[in-house]
């Protein structure tokens, strides 16, 4: 392994992995309602769903590179999706003990989001037309990157959604837990615009 590249694949994934996008801004906002505990589901969907992602990516690479407009077609899918969540987000009232657990984002969404996340398809179309000789040629050097990946990923959405948690605290009562709930459904809105206009 050259120590060099796998210094620049880190340069890459860090960041990536930890600046705002759709799955740490919904891991705040879910964070924000539920709690740290109560987004851990969220998150293990997250990160099978980004695993499967990953590795789908990096066999399909020329196909995904070939075929521009099906990409684009997604991305705007996957805006469409996460405006959606951004105004169930904005719009929950503070929820009771009692009713968490039926509002509560699941292990299904968290996988289903990766698919349609532009964000996450970005990254490993980089990262595996750029870096993915890192652990050698063939399937299992590409499963090995996004292995690394997950070491990565994965304290990023539990760190954004710690975050949310904290936030949650310190807006404890109806009305300024209210105003974070928007706050969070805007933030998340906008990274949905953001996604489209890129």
């Amino acid at each position: 392994m050259d120590p060099a590249l796998l210094v620049a694949t880190l340069v890459f994934i860090i960041p990536m992995c930890f600046s705002p996008g759709p799955n740490n801004v919904l891991c705040a906002a879910h964070g924000s309602q539920h709690g740290f505990k109560g987004t851990l589901t969220l998150i293990s969907g997250m990160a099978v769903g980004w695993s499967i992602l990953g590795l789908f990516v990096g066999g399909a690479t020329v196909f995904i590179e070939d075929n521009k407009e099906f990409f684009d077609l997604l991305t705007y899918i996957g805006a469409g999706y996460i405006a959606y969540l951004s105004f169930k987000i904005a719009t929950s009232d503070p929820l009771a003990e009692e009713s968490e657990e039926n509002e509560r984002l699941g292990f299904s969404t968290g996988v289903a989001i990766q698919f349609v996340n532009g964000k996450a398809w970005i990254h490993f179309l980089v990262l595996m037309t750029t870096f993915g000789a890192l652990f050698g040629t063939g399937f299992a050097g590409k499963a090995l990157l996004v292995l690394l990946n997950v070491m990565f990923g994965l304290p990023a959405v539990m760190s954004w959604a710690a975050f949310g948690t904290v936030l949650r605290r310190a807006f404890s009562t109806p009305s300024s837990a209210i105003a974070l709930n928007r706050v969070m459904g805007a933030s998340l809105f906008t990274v949905a615009v953001w996604i489209v206009i890129h």
